[in-house]
C-alpha cells in the first residue's frame, strides 16, 4: 500500500510541477475503421512495435469512446462537443436540421482555433471529413486553414485509393498526387504520405519555430477499405490467417487477458461468421492480411514521427495520443461483382485512356480506374492489395477486430464505440506501462488540450461538455456524469457502471459493465427503474444537444 501511495503521489507532484513548465507539444493520431483489438497492445498479433513502445512507456485507457463513424468522430475530437452539436450528426449530407447539416457550424471552434491565440502552431495532416465542400474551389470555409490550422496536407474527402487519393488538398489547394513539386516519393502511398508530411511539419516546425508550443493532428486512413497494400508488407502476412476467424478471435481475448485490457471472466461476443461456411478461404484469408499490412504500416509511420521528435529535441515534453474514429467496419464494400466495377480478371495491359499527371484523382469514394488505365475491380473472385482492387475485409474479420465485442461501426454497443487510447508524455505523465480503467470519451480531447495548453476556450462557443483527462494521467478520478451517442437511431447513454443501448427501432436493453462488458445479458427486465431513469436522461440530452429533430430520411433538394 505504501509504494503505490508513494507513485501516487510522485505522479501528482509531476503533474503539478509540469503545470508551471512550458506547455507541450500536443500530437493526436486518429487511425481509421480499427477495431479494439487491432494493435498489438490491446491484443492484436499485427506488429505495431511502435504503438507498443509508447504504450509501454506511457497509458493505455481500457474504457475509451469514439462516436461509431468516421465523421461524428473526426467532428467531436476536433470541437470537444458532441457530434450533432457540431452539424455533424451523421454524414456529409444537408438533412434540413441544424444537428445534420454535414458541415462544421460557426457554434463550435476548433482545437486550432483555441490553442492558436494560446500561442501554439497548429498542424494537420491526413483525412479531414468534416465538411461536405470538397470541389477544388470548395467552399473552403471549413478546409482546415479555414478552421484554425496554420499548415495542412491531406484528403478532404472520407475514402478513396491509398495509390491516387481524391480530394487531397496542400494547404488550401487541390493538388494531384502525381504531380505534386513538393513531394515526389518513388512510389506514392497515401499512408506513407501522411507520416512523411507529419515528419516534415514537425521538422520545419524545429527549425523555424523553436520556441512555440505545436498542435498537430495525425488522421490516417488505415485501415479504412479499400484494402490496399504495399506488396512487401502484404507478403509478411501470407497465411496468417488462414485457418479462420476463431483461432484468431481467442489468441487475441487470451493476450489481451493477460495484459489486463479485458475481464477474463466475461465470454466473448459470438461468432459472427462460421469458417467452415466459407466459400473461398484463400480469398477470404486474403482481406486480413491486406488489413494487417495496412496497419503495421501506419505503425511505422508513427515511428518515423516518434524519430523525428526524438532528432530535434521535442519528444520529452510531447504529449501523443493515439485513438481510433470506430470499432472494425463490417460494411460488404467491394465484396460483390458491381456494375460498373465487375469481377474482372487482372489485364496484361491497361485497358482505358490513362490519366494526366495533372488530373486531379476522380471524386467520390470508388474511382473507375487507375491512373495508368488499369478499370477498378470489386467482387468475390477480386484478391485485395493492388491498386485496381477495391475491396473491404468483411464481417467476419471486423468480428475478430472487435475482439471481445459485440456490433461494429455504426451501431453504440460496445464493438462500435470502443478504442484504444494510448497516452505517451515522457515530462508529463509519470506512469510506465499503467492502464487507467475510467470511462472517457472522444469529446475529452479538447478539454486536455485547452488545460494543458494554458488556453481559453471562447465564452460565445457552445460549452464543452467533455472532461480534462489531465487528472487521469496523475492516477486521479475524473467526475463525470454520463456519456451519450446517437447514431443512425443507434443510441446509448452511460453512467456509473450502467449502459443503457438500443439499435434502431429497437427497445432500450440495460447491461452493467462492471460485470458484463461484453454486453451478454440484457437486464432490462429485472431493473425498469434504472431503464425509465436513463431512458428520460438520454432524451434530455438528445433535446438539448441537437439530436432530436431527427433528419428526413432522404437529404434535403438543393437549391
Amino acid at each position: 500500500m505504501i509504494p503505490r501511495i508513494l507513485a501516487v503521489i510522485a505522479a501528482m507532484t509531476l503533474a503539478c510541477s509540469t503545470a508551471t513548465a512550458a506547455p507541450p507539444n500536443i500530437v493526436v493520431i486518429l487511425g481509421d475503421d480499427m477495431g479494439f483489438s487491432d494493435i498489438g497492445c490491446y491484443g492484436s498479433e499485427i506488429a505495431t512495435p511502435n504503438l507498443d513502445f509508447l504504450a509501454a512507456n506511457g497509458l493505455r485507457f481500457t474504457r475509451f469512446y469514439n462516436n461509431a463513424r468516421c465523421c461524428p468522430t473526426r467532428a467531436s475530437l476536433l470541437t470537444g462537443l458532441y457530434p450533432h452539436q457540431t452539424g455533424i450528426g451523421h454524414m456529409m449530407d444537408d438533412r434540413g436540421v441544424d444537428g445534420y447539416r454535414g458541415d462544421l457550424n460557426t457554434r463550435c471552434r476548433t482545437i486550432a482555433e483555441v490553442l492558436r491565440p494560446a500561442g501554439y502552431r497548429t498542424l494537420a495532416v491526413g483525412k479531414w471529413h468534416v465538411t461536405r465542400f470538397t470541389a477544388p474551389d470548395g467552399p473552403r470555409h471549413n478546409w482546415p486553414l479555414g478552421r484554425g490550422f496554420d499548415r495542412f496536407y491531406g484528403t478532404i474527402h472520407g475514402a478513396g485509393s491509398y495509390y491516387d487519393p481524391s480530394s487531397l488538398i496542400r494547404d488550401n489547394t487541390m493538388i494531384s498526387a502525381h504531380a505534386d513539386p513538393e513531394y515526389h516519393p518513388d512510389r506514392y502511398y497515401y499512408t506513407d504520405a501522411i507520416a512523411d508530411h507529419a515528419v516534415r511539419f514537425v521538422g520545419e516546425q524545429a527549425r523555424d519555430y523553436p520556441k512555440q508550443p505545436f498542435f498537430l493532428y495525425v488522421a490516417f486512413t488505415a485501415a479504412h477499405w479499400p484494402m490496399q497494400a504495399l506488396p512487401e508488407d502484404i507478403a509478411k502476412y501470407r497465411g496468417k490467417y488462414d485457418a479462420g476467424y476463431e483461432p484468431i478471435r481467442r489468441a487475441r481475448f487470451e493476450k489481451a487477458s493477460r495484459l489486463g485490457l479485458i475481464d477474463p471472466h466475461q465470454p466473448m461476443s459470438p461468432t459472427a461468421k462460421d469458417w467452415k461456411a466459407v466459400a473461398d478461404q484463400k480469398w477470404e484469408a486474403a482481406g486480413m492480411e491486406v488489413y494487417a499490412a495496412m496497419v503495421e504500416r501506419m505503425d511505422r509511420g508513427i515511428g518515423k514521427l516518434v524519430e523525428e521528435l526524438k532528432r530535434n529535441g521535442q519528444f520529452e515534453n510531447t504529449l501523443i495520443l493515439f485513438l481510433q474514429d470506430n470499432g472494425g467496419c463490417a460494411e460488404d464494400m467491394g465484396r460483390r461483382p458491381e456494375k460498373i466495377h465487375p469481377n474482372l480478371p487482372r489485364e496484361d495491359r491497361p485497358t482505358l485512356p490513362p490519366m494526366k499527371p495533372t488530373d486531379f484523382a476522380a471524386a467520390g469514394s470508388v474511382p473507375a480506374q487507375t491512373r495508368d488505365g488499369y478499370p477498378i475491380r470489386m467482387g468475390d473472385r477480386v484478391f485485395p492489395g493492388p491498386a485496381d482492387t477495391y475491396v473491404a475485409y468483411g464481417e467476419g474479420w471486423a468480428n475478430v477486430s472487435n475482439t471481445p465485442f459485440r456490433r461494429y461501426k455504426h451501431w453504440v454497443h460496445e464493438g462500435g464505440i470502443s478504442t484504444p487510447l494510448i497516452a505517451h508524455w515522457p515530462a508529463g505523465i509519470a506512469g510506465r506501462g499503467e492502464l487507467r480503467r475510467e470511462p472517457g470519451h472522444i469529446i475529452d480531447i479538447m478539454a486536455t488540450c485547452v488545460e494543458l495548453a494554458g488556453a481559453t476556450y471562447p465564452a460565445n462557443a457552445r460549452p464543452l461538455p467533455g472532461r480534462s483527462l489531465v487528472p487521469s494521467f496523475a492516477g486521479r478520478p475524473i467526475p463525470r456524469d454520463a456519456i451519450f451517442w446517437e447514431h443512425e437511431g443507434n443510441r446509448a447513454v452511460l453512467a456509473g457502471s450502467w449502459k443503457l443501448v438500443a439499435r434502431k427501432g429497437q427497445p432500450w436493453e440495460l447491461y452493467n459493465m462492471e460485470t458484463d462488458r461484453v454486453e451478454h445479458e440484457d437486464v432490462s427486465s429485472r431493473n425498469p427503474e434504472k431503464v425509465t431513469e436513463l431512458a428520460a436522461r438520454w432524451e434530455a440530452w438528445a433535446k438539448r444537444s441537437d439530436v432530436v429533430p431527427y433528419p428526413p430520411a432522404r437529404p434535403a433538394r438543393k437549391k
